[in-house]
């Protein structure tokens, strides 16, 4: 049910923050928390830092200045964003993963309850926001709902990593979570590869190219 207060892109990352709760909490990931995961030179426990920061980094803006100027649009935030191009050795990936070691760092639980807090404080905070909110970011600055956005993507796609990680189901996500994820991946598809790979790959196998990954 959509929250009193909240637009529909804030509660779906609420709804998004609170299963990625529920998937670093289960205890199939503190199982393999010292194992390599699914991600080139990730730790299971760095992947799990990783996904739990991206809530972290909601709360973390809205507590900073509100800053000056002109908030870039989705599609000016991933164009300058590096890291999708990046190699997994360069500059920026380790900065990453170094980022998800670091909020891990004191454990499982101790994360899982950092989480958990946060996501609850968030909920009243969010409702509090106005719409032109703008925060900022490592890249720039975004309105607070294109913000949040960014981190439902990467809230869903690293749940993937971290259930195939740890061996267990990715958890299923309710459409009004999902489907703003899929536009968003689906358009920066067409952004990387063109509107013909994209329609091929969707359409037609036999002229279908290798990819069509958003990021």
């Amino acid at each position: 049910m959509k929250g009193e207060g909240l637009s529909a892109i804030r509660d779906a990352y609420l709804a998004a923050a609170e299963s990625a709760a529920r998937l670093l909490a289960d205890p199939a990931v503190a199982a393999v928390w010292d194992r390599p995961s699914a991600l080139p030179e990730f730790s299971v426990r760095g992947l799990a830092g990783h996904l739990g920061a991206q809530v972290l980094h909601v709360s973390r803006a809205l507590a900073a200045e509100v800053p000056d100027g002109v908030p870039l649009t989705v599609a000016e935030f991933y164009a300058g964003a590096t890291a999708f191009e990046a190699d997994v050795d360069d500059e920026i990936s380790v900065r990453i993963r170094q980022g998800g070691e670091a909020a891990a760092a004191q454990g499982a639980q101790a994360l899982v309850a950092e989480v958990e807090s946060t996501v609850a404080q968030q909920r009243s905070a969010l409702a509090a926001e106005p719409a032109h909110r703008i925060v900022a970011f490592f890249t720039g600055k975004l309105l607070l709902d294109d913000f949040l956005l960014t981190r439902l993507m990467e809230i869903v796609v690293h749940s993937d990593d971290l259930a195939v990680s740890a061996n267990i189901t990715t958890p299923p996500l309710p459409p009004q979570v999902f489907e703003p994820v899929l536009d968003l991946l689906a358009r920066l598809a067409v952004a990387r590869h063109g509107q013909t790979a994209v329609l091929r790959a969707l359409s037609r196998a036999e002229r279908a190219p290798e990819t069509i990954a958003g990021i």
